[in-house]
């Protein structure tokens, strides 16, 4: 009998080797190189900001990247001219309230909503579902002049619960939508343990099915503080009581105000006020994206 040959794979030589780590290589370069690129991007007009704020008008016309001559003095008059002589601090307030009222509350309906329809379908669901996301194809401007009269007609226009109300019903589209595939993903067997437990529909939802949805709960926190934050349009339109005024609104009116007498020193320290908030917020929420599914399952 001959004896029957067996080849074995050649294993790839030196060269094919060399290729793919040059080809790695240049990747890890490439992603690199974008990543710094849109870093500097993002982070030099921050840092051109708060440098601005150090400086008065006048020096920030002569020379824009220019060293302040007293950071220290410049600094308290700027931020206290920001803070008291255009009423930023009432409107950080306000935005506080609005913002964080708004947020809690179109989280609790937006996970509950999501979860129902994700977990129980029942007759109408998906119509119900697709009718949600048609929220977020309407566009807010064309809006405006029907939440006027509603918001006029139950005695809501002017005032921070009728701006809180608004903000829910836009944001609560997108939240909808971007929890239901979190939810829908879910082992539904962890559910069934939870049943099997004693634990009620009510307690599995709080107790097992958001803490392994904390990463897109986290996500999409972000997202609405940060439209809700930055919202313009809407507190225009709706809000034009100066009491009530929303930052966004507050700058607005601390540029225009002032007439060719800007304090640009001031504005670009209320510029800075406006946007610690929203690093703190994310900084306190970054952390709960790099989450995983297998920390909700182990509760």
């Amino acid at each position: 009998m001959s004896a029957v040959s067996t080849k074995t794979p050649q294993s790839d030589g030196p060269q094919e080797e060399r290729k793919r780590e040059r080809g790695d290589l240049g990747i890890l370069i490439g992603s690199h190189v974008v990543l710094i690129c849109w870093s500097l991007i993002v982070v030099l007009p921050l840092l051109w900001t708060l440098f601005s704020s150090a400086k008065t008008t006048g020096e920030i016309f002569s020379g824009p990247f220019t060293m302040p001559h007293d950071i220290i003095g410049t600094l308290k008059d700027n931020f206290s001219s920001a803070w008291n002589d255009s009423h930023l601090g009432r409107y950080l307030l306000n935005t506080v309230i609005v913002v964080g009222i708004a947020l809690a509350l179109v989280m609790a309906l937006g996970s509950m909503c999501a979860y129902t329809l994700a977990r129980f379908p029942f007759p109408g669901s998906r119509a119900i579902y697709y009718l949600i996301l048609a929220g977020n194809t309407f566009p807010i401007f064309l809006a405006i002049v029907p939440l006027f009269f509603v918001l006029k007609n139950v005695g809501l226009l002017n005032s921070l619960p009728g701006l809180i109300l608004t903000y829910v019903a836009f944001a609560f589209p997108f939240t909808v939508f971007f929890l239901y595939p979190f939810f829908r993903a879910l082992p539904a067997e962890i559910g069934e343990a939870a049943e099997l437990d004693g634990a009620g529909d009510w307690r599995t939802f709080v107790q097992v099915m958001l803490p392994m949805a904390r990463p897109g709960i986290a996500a999409v926190t972000i997202f609405n503080f940060l439209g809700l934050w930055n919202q313009f349009l809407l507190p225009v339109a709706l809000n034009t009581d100066e009491k009530n005024y929303v930052l966004s609104q507050g700058m607005a009116n601390f540029a225009s105000s002032a007439g060719y007498e800007v304090n640009f020193g001031a504005l670009f320290a209320g510029v800075v006020i406006t946007v610690i908030p929203v690093l703190i917020v994310y900084v306190i929420f970054q952390r709960q994206l790099q989450g995983s599914l297998s920390a909700g399952t182990m509760k």
